[in-house]
């Protein structure tokens, strides 16, 4: 038994080996056996490496006898002069050793992800390795289902020989490439240098592109030669498209792009496509602040129609309807304006002038009949063409009666009634036609100073009582005024008692103003007059019966 060991000992130092070295030795497979395959590794004696441990690549690769395996020596029995070995030791010895060459030399790593498990993912780069998941990308992910059976490349970042395990990152090494592109983007950026790049996000103000992990801003009236309120008019997240370098500041490592300028500006030809007068299609895509509408002629040629130029008339349509719902509309060219680098354009004058048809039509003085179109608390419109309405004041409608109360207005006029009017004034600047009604019978008080001198005594009826007098008629819609001051009202008594509405009374002219077209009564300074006089009926006529009616009545 010692000499066995003896020799046995001499062997191992002979082949340099030591049961707990470690070191890999290559062996011959000799027979297969239930629960061992033996192996000739070199030495005298046969070493024997678990069936178990084979059974897999007997299975897979087809081992046979007289084949070559790699394994380690892991036991010798000294009194038997067995020699034990393991083929998964050396797999896993081997695998150790090439991820720590992976790690050394940061060598990227071939792997596919195999199942969860906790905190991460098992990962097979040719050996089981442990994936964090703070490592799987480089922004977290809550659910990492969507990487099972996926392959990627990863980087090694710790191995715990004593446990032999290995832990990878993608993460690691998304970080380096992205880091190693951006170097080497960085260095050949210069202004008008042309790259292709992908839309990265999309703001209110422009568009973030990528051309190789170096984001630049695209703004957005760097995006079209045409108006456009938002990014996503004309770019979308993903899109890949070629743009321009504007501007690069490598310290700041700020970087502006433009998409426009690699074409042409159309307004430089402008002056060959259009020319004043021209008529021309566009869509509405703006409301200015004083009311008009820009028009989209085409790409980066837009058409400006001032509030002035919608309408001959005061009837502007719906400019924000119109706008919303990008309406296309066919105007005349009036100007070519290099200052604000747009047309200006008329809508109104592709239309005859509709006053110019009013003055021909309705000269001053004329008598028209129309319909009303609308009834105010100021007049009435009467309809002269289907774009040009008249005006009828209140002030106009009657010499003699005072309208006061609008509801008036609206008791005597409807809207579709046909109304006879004189043509006033026609004021096509200010766009107003004035008519009259009242015009069209003689001023009654042309002759009220004749028919009505001061002094006179009338008789009159009453038609109205206010707090402050009587509205008394003198004769068919000539009305006067009777100031509580100039009445004889007994103390205690109320007006309406003593004059009501319908009586009867005698008074005096005491006023006439014709500005104001008033007639002042009073029954006052009747009293006070000693000197008879004779009353003047309505009419103006003295007559038999009046002289004995005021006899009687002294």
């Amino acid at each position: 038994m010692e000499e066995s060991n003896l020799n046995f000992e001499a062997l191992l130092r002979q082949s340099q080996l030591k049961p707990t070295s470690k070191e890999i030795v290559s062996g011959t497979i000799v027979e297969i056996g239930k629960d061992y395959v033996t192996l000739d590794i070199g030495f005298k004696g046969p070493a024997f490496c678990p069936l178990s441990e084979l059974k897999l690549e007997l299975e897979k690769a087809g081992l046979k006898v007289g084949d070559q395996i790699d394994v380690i020596v892991t036991s010798m029995d000294d009194f038997g002069g067995k020699i034990y070995v393991s083929y998964d030791q050396a797999c896993q010895f081997k695998f150790l050793k090439r991820m720590a060459d992976c790690l050394n030399q940061r060598l990227p790593v071939k792997g596919k992800v195999m199942f969860k498990v906790k905190g991460g993912l098992q990962v097979d780069v040719g050996g089981p390795a442990f994936l964090p998941a703070s490592q799987v990308d480089l922004v977290q992910h809550k659910n990492l289902d969507k990487f099972l059976g996926q392959e990627f490349e990863f980087l090694v970042i710790k191995i715990d020989e004593s446990k032999g395990s290995v832990i990878v990152s993608r993460k690691a090494l998304l970080e380096e490439r992205k880091e190693k592109l951006r170097s080497e983007t960085l260095k050949v950026l210069q202004e008008g240098l042309i790259v292709e790049g992908t839309v990265k996000s999309l703001v209110d103000y422009g568009a973030f592109i990528d051309i190789g992990e170096v984001e630049g801003l695209l703004h957005v009236s760097d995006i079209s030669w045409g108006r456009i309120s938002h990014p996503s008019e004309k770019l979308q997240v993903g899109q890949k498209l070629v743009v321009v370098v504007l501007k690069y500041d490598p310290e700041k490592e700020r970087l502006n792009f433009g998409l426009k300028q690699l074409q042409p500006d159309p307004w430089l030809s402008v002056y060959e496509k259009y020319s004043v007068g021209q008529k021309v299609k566009g869509k509405a895509v703006e409301v200015t602040p004083d009311g008009g509408i820009i028009l989209e002629v085409e790409e980066g040629i837009d058409c400006f129609i001032p509030s002035s130029e919608l309408s001959w008339t005061k009837r502007v349509p719906n400019v924000s309807k119109i706008v919303a719902d990008r309406q296309e509309l066919e105007v005349m060219i009036t100007s070519i304006d290099n200052n604000i680098g747009m047309l200006r354009g008329s809508l109104r004058q592709l239309f005859p002038n509709p006053w110019e048809e009013v003055l021909k039509k309705y000269p001053v003085g004329s008598v028209v009949k129309a319909p009303v179109t609308s009834v105010t608390d100021f007049g009435i419109f009467l309809r002269l063409t289907d774009e040009i309405d008249g005006l009828v004041h209140v002030s106009d409608f009657s010499w003699t009666h005072r309208i006061t109360n609008p509801k008036q207005i609206h008791q005597l006029f409807r809207k579709g009634q046909v109304v006879e009017a004189k043509v006033l004034e026609i004021d096509p600047q200010a766009e107003k036609v004035s008519l009259g009604i009242k015009q069209l019978t003689p001023d009654p008080w042309s002759d009220i100073v004749a028919r009505y001198p001061k002094g006179r005594r009338v008789k009159c009826k009453v038609k109205v009582i206010l707090d402050f007098g009587l509205v008394v008629e003198l004769e068919p819609e000539l009305d006067a005024l009777i100031h509580v001051s100039e009445l004889e009202v007994p103390k205690g008594e109320k007006l309406e008692s003593i004059h009501p509405i319908g009586s009867e009374l005698e008074a005096e002219v005491i006023k006439i103003d014709h500005q104001q077209r008033r007639i002042s009564l009073s029954v006052k300074s009747l009293k006070r007059k000693e000197v008879e006089a004779p009353v003047i009926s309505g009419s103006g006529t003295v007559t038999f019966l009046d002289i004995l009616k005021q006899k009687l009545q002294r």
